[in-house]
């Protein structure tokens, strides 16, 4: 029997669909975690309980969230497309751009790319070069002062975690010119207000693949005065676009491909172990005061595990090898994938602690960092204490933990349930003396059990992270100890 050209090519295209549909359900590891495995999230299937909560009435006498949101930036992804963004804001309809990058970025071909873009389409614009890595609130305050009295249309942040986190910053008190710094700042360091109205567009372009700030509305500095890391987050602060153009990683060192991949890795752990959504409290009496970080949920749990199995594949190629355009494209879209993950899920120990770790640094300068000032780079500050939380949280969910252990190549069919944790904190340690040049703990960042309650009092604060930890006592002194412990343990591995 003979078909017209149409019907051949709709009998194709379904075929096509129906062997899609088979790779996505028979594939190891799976594709979605929730529907391969029915005990993977604290004991029921994560989409049956979603199902059941739906088909249940709301209890309002209840404390816990019912809901999550899921809110992530569009991403444009693909080697060369920033040449696209002047066309970007033409289609905004924005006359007036912000460029907001660094000093060491505004020399190379990203910024060239985006400035002959604008050029193109006749858009004004001027560029802030001056922000600095791992940011502090000084330098967050002189970049507001900038753009408040320029007044754009638009922000475009070329460069990495700390340029584009800036630029969110930038965006938001040029939005709220009478608000004080402190009122969006997350509690208990700051009011913790929600932010009521919509920023103009932001479009992100990153030039490093780690944090995964084009995706997230979150933005991280340093209080100085509190000698912590804090930061503020709110989906509105998320970027309109993210241009991931893996043509922009090119120029990273192999030290700032390993430590920005080492954030990657954390994200992805953190958000695939966080407590699930449903178990998050109090539930908010308006949804506007629904946090961007909300809890492990069906939707992040993708996200989360796809880059975790790219981040233990891709960095030691791309940190070994800066050649390597696969490994570096891959870790790039891995940083997104993560962004997407945690920007909803959140994260938890590891974050927490990291932020004094990075605020009372005694003294540490990475080796290939190509700046002046003493600096524990992020994705550093966070890995160092991975062995020690995996470890300590196993106990939470061991499937999930041992899924994770999985995906670093262990062979998790004979392991018991009670040694989840130690077996994924091993299989991270090994990774990370594996990938080499990285500090073994936090000895060898200069720290010593005398800095361990100065370092447990500036972890105290960050309730935003550490509320989605599991394992971890809401009683503020048992928090205290267990916190101790985690820093003790993770003095060296």
């Amino acid at each position: 029997m003979s078909f017209s050209p149409a019907i051949r090519v709709a009998r194709t295209a379904a075929q096509r669909s129906t062997s899609l549909l088979r790779a996505v359900q028979f594939t190891h590891p799976p594709s979605c975690p929730c529907h391969s495995n029915p005990n993977h999230h604290h004991g029921p299937a994560v989409f049956g309980e979603a199902r059941r909560r739906l088909a249940t009435p709301i209890d309002h006498s209840r404390t816990k969230d019912y809901a999550f949101e899921m809110a992530a930036s569009s991403i444009r992804f693909g080697p060369g497309c920033t040449k696209e963004v002047g066309m970007d804001f033409t289609n905004m309809g924005a006359k007036k751009v912000c460029v907001v990058t660094d000093g060491n970025v505004v020399k190379l071909d990203a910024m060239k790319q985006v400035i002959e873009g604008l050029t193109r389409e006749g858009i004004e614009f001027t560029v802030y070069d001056k922000c600095r890595v791992e940011p502090k609130d000084s330098s967050i305050k002189d970049a507001i002062a900038f753009a408040k009295p320029y007044q754009p249309d638009a922000f475009l942040a070329v460069g990495g975690g700390s340029v584009i986190d800036t630029a969110k910053l930038m965006n938001l008190y040029t939005c709220f010119p009478d608000a004080d710094f402190l009122d969006f700042v997350n509690a208990p360091l700051g009011k913790g207000l929600p932010i009521t109205g919509k920023l103009k567009p932001l479009v992100a372009v990153p030039t490093t693949a780690g944090t995964g700030s084009e995706t997230t509305g979150t933005a991280i500095f340093d209080l100085v005065e509190k000698k912590a890391k804090t930061g503020i987050a709110h989906r509105n602060l998320k970027p309109t676009l993210g241009i991931c153009d893996p043509l922009n990683t090119r120029t990273m060192p192999s030290a700032v491909h390993a430590s920005s991949g080492l954030d990657v890795l954390c994200h992805s752990l953190e958000s695939w172990t966080a407590i699930p959504y449903h178990e998050r409290s109090p539930r908010p009496s308006n949804p506007i005061n629904r946090p961007a970080y909300q809890g492990a949920n069906p939707i992040s749990d993708i996200f989360s595990l796809k880059a975790l199995h790219s981040t233990v594949k891709y960095l030691p190629r791309a940190a070994k090898d800066p050649d390597d355009f696969e490994a570096q494209s891959e870790m790039l879209l891995a940083a997104t994938l993560a962004g997407v993950g945690f920007g909803n899920a959140g994260v938890h120990l590891c974050h927490g602690m990291s932020y004094p770790i990075s605020g009372q640094n005694p003294g540490y300068k990475h080796a290939g960092y190509q700046i002046e000032n003493n600096i524990i780079p992020h994705g550093v500050s966070v890995a160092v204490t991975a062995p020690a939380v995996f470890k300590f949280t196993g106990a939470s969910n061991p499937e999930r933990h041992l899924q994770a252990a999985e995906a670093f190549g262990v062979d998790i069919s004979n392991v018991k349930k009670e040694s989840a944790g130690e077996v994924l904190g091993e299989a991270i340690a090994k990774f990370l003396v594996d990938l080499g040049d990285q500090p073994r703990g936090l000895k060898p960042l200069g720290f010593t059990e005398s800095h361990i309650d100065e370092l447990v009092e500036g972890t105290i604060p960050q309730k935003r992270v550490l509320m989605l930890a599991p394992s971890l006592s809401e009683e503020v002194n048992q928090e205290r100890e267990q916190l101790r412990n985690l820093f003790t343990e993770a003095l060296d591995y």
